[in-house]
Formats: C-alpha cells, structure tokens, sequence
C-alpha cells in the first residue's frame, strides 16, 4: 500500500483544527491505519493549537505536513517564528502554557523540533504496528488470514507456489472471494444458513474493529 507524504496549508485560526482533524482522519483511513485516529488527531490538535496560541494571530501561515517514516507515523506542523519553541509541563499542571506538548508527549513515540532559517518545525512520531513500511497492520487476524490466502491461492493456482505474496493485488482479491465463496458452499452442504453465517461474520468483524486497539 502506498504512502505518499503530504501537506496541507492553513491559517492559524482556531476554526481550522476541526477540519485538519477530518483531514487527518479521512488520510489515515485511505492508508489503512484507522487504529491511530484518535492519537493523531489529538496530536494534530495539540500541535496546531500550539502555533495559534503561541506563535501569531489570525492569518499567520502555517503547514500540516504527514509522512511515513520507517514505520512509524511522522506528522510535523510548521510555522514561521523560530523564537517561540513549544514549553513542556506536566499534564497535571496548573498552567496552561506547554500541557499541550504533555499530551503529545504522553502519546507519541518521539516528538522534537527542528529549526530552520525561515520556519520552525514541531514534530512528532506515532508508532504504527505495521509488518512493513508499505504493508498492513501486524494484527494477528490478519496474519492468520493471510497465511490462509497463501495455502489457498497455492491449491488454487499451483502457478503461484512462492506463496500469497507474489500475488498480484487483483489475483489476491480474487482469492479471498473465491475462498469466502467456498466456505458458504461449506456452510450449506452442513446445513448451515449462509445468511446467518454472513451476519454474525459481519457482526464480529465490527465489534473487533470498534474494539480498543492500543495496547494490542
């Protein structure tokens, strides 16, 4: 799956943290880490509102940059004053000033700065769990699934012997049709309601997906 890096300009004006939290969200879902919304957007957040409060008023330029680095998830905002570098306090402080660089701090792998001559950048690093910088989420339902598609994409077409891997994206679709096709024959050769079979799949399947995924 690829991973293009991208960036977004805006203003530093609060109405604009809402829309690049959306933002966030709609790219994490395209690059299929759904599992880090909630700590990106909080980052996102945090990192924006740090450069509204701290660094001009309405109007002042600023860039939401994204990226993957290695495997972890990088998101850097940058904005034009290299004086005001971000302060960090403890969560539970009383003071306002750098709690927001505590929350990013809290939830991320690794955060920094890096200054240069026209602008300062804040960034920060959330780990993502992926197999590969360009795979999928190392989560032990997919890793069965796949280690299925590859016993079956094998049987299926001896051609591809070296494994589910060398599959095309088309043919490892077809696959994974051809194998849940199979299973609902299965199903009602042994008096099963296919139907039935395909609700309490889905319902599963979301019930998992809405499942707390931190610390997995």
């Amino acid at each position: 799956m690829p991973r293009k890096p991208w960036d977004i300009a805006f203003t530093a004006e609060p109405a604009e943290v809402a829309a690049l939290r959306r933002i966030m969200r709609l790219h994490l879902g395209v690059w299929g880490l759904q599992h880090l919304v909630d700590e990106a957007q909080l980052c996102v957040s945090e990192l924006v509102s740090n450069v509204i409060t701290h660094v001009g008023g309405p109007g002042t330029p600023a860039t939401l940059a994204v990226s993957m680095k290695s495997r972890h998830l990088r998101i850097e905002v940058h904005d034009p004053d290299t004086r005001a570098l971000p302060t960090l306090r403890g969560a539970d402080t009383d003071a306002e000033e750098g709690r927001g660089m505590a929350l990013v701090d809290a939830v991320a792998d690794r955060w920094g700065v890096l200054l240069r001559p026209d602008r300062k950048i804040t960034w920060c690093e959330l780990a993502t769990r992926l197999a590969t910088t360009d795979g999928h989420v190392q989560a032990s339902s997919v890793m069965r699934a796949e280690a299925l598609l590859c016993h079956y994409a094998t049987a299926a077409q001896p051609q591809h012997r070296g494994g589910a891997s060398r599959l095309t994206s088309t043919v490892a679709e077809e696959s994974v049709i051809a194998a849940i096709t199979d299973f609902l024959h299965w199903f009602r050769a042994h008096g099963r309601d296919v139907d039935d079979m395909l609700d309490r799949a889905q319902m599963r399947f979301e019930a998992e997906h809405a499942a707390p995924r931190r610390g997995m």
